[in-house]
């Protein structure tokens, strides 16, 4: 199975609090951390939610 990298492109002040929570959910903390995740159903859909905040790379 395939791996996902989400790097944090956009700062979540003044995002919805519920953003916010995903956002710390997929490991990242500050603005342009990267994290490795696995390519499933869960993290594509927290990805999805917060798609204007992240980017995400196929590795």
């Amino acid at each position: 199975m395939a791996n996902l990298k989400v790097t944090l492109v956009k700062s979540t002040i003044g995002a919805v609090p519920k953003h916010k929570k995903t956002v710390e959910a997929l490991g990242l903390k500050k603005l342009n951390k990267t994290v490795e995740l696995p390519d499933n159903a869960a993290t594509r859909g927290m990805i999805k939610q917060v798609c204007h905040l992240v980017k995400v790379e196929e590795v």
